[in-house]
């Protein structure tokens, strides 16, 4: 028999409710939950570790705060992610562009096994084609405007329907969809190397 943990059958708006309430553990709970995909969507933003991390944390605080404020009008995983990119945002601006901290030395971790070797690559020449290909996508991405790549990141990466994008940036559906059009007309350009 196949048992499910009550943290898995508690809904958000009940967390909510005891978070709300004073509870504790309640909102602890929604971190748990939303922190990994938070953190993800932050770093799309701040590529640097450590002050993605800051971000996502001043994000979870931000919205316990505001918690009293949380209405239920759209889910509570929009209404974080919206305080998230925001908070990420207003990070970029205050500290201004900043490159990307890169550690050359490190192994991605999916050239390794389960038991930390590295596994065996495919043609290295290929594998060269394919990483050019990737960072010239990236380098699309990155060079949408900031509408067109955001609508497009809640799409592909975080999975939302074009209704809870609309939400989240505020506009009608219809423009949700022409700026997901559009930004993947742009990477669709992207020719891979010869």
């Amino acid at each position: 028999m196949q048992t499910v943990s009550s943290r898995d059958m508690t809904s958000d708006s009940q967390l909510i409710t005891r978070a709300q309430n004073g509870e504790p553990g309640g909102f602890d709970q929604l971190v748990q939950r939303y922190r990994g995909r938070i953190y993800r969507a932050v770093s799309r933003i701040i590529p640097d570790p450590a002050t993605a991390e800051d971000v996502v944390q001043e994000s979870f605080l931000k919205a316990y705060r505001s918690l009293g404020k949380f209405r239920g009008d759209s889910a509570f995983y929009s209404w974080l992610y919206r305080i998230a990119v925001n908070t990420a945002k207003n990070d970029r601006i205050q500290v201004g562009r900043r490159p990307a901290a890169v550690d050359l030395e490190e192994t991605p971790m999916d050239q390794l096994d389960a038991s930390g070797a590295m596994m065996e690559q495919a043609n290295p020449e290929a594998l060269c084609r394919s990483s050019e290909l990737a960072d010239r996508i990236a380098d699309r991405v990155a060079d949408l405007q900031p509408e067109y790549r955001e609508a497009l990141l809640l799409r592909e990466i975080h999975g939302l329907t074009y209704e809870a994008i609309a939400r989240i940036v505020g506009c009608p559906i219809g423009t949700v969809r022409s700026r997901i059009f559009r930004a993947r007309m742009a990477i669709e350009a992207v020719k891979e190397p010869a």
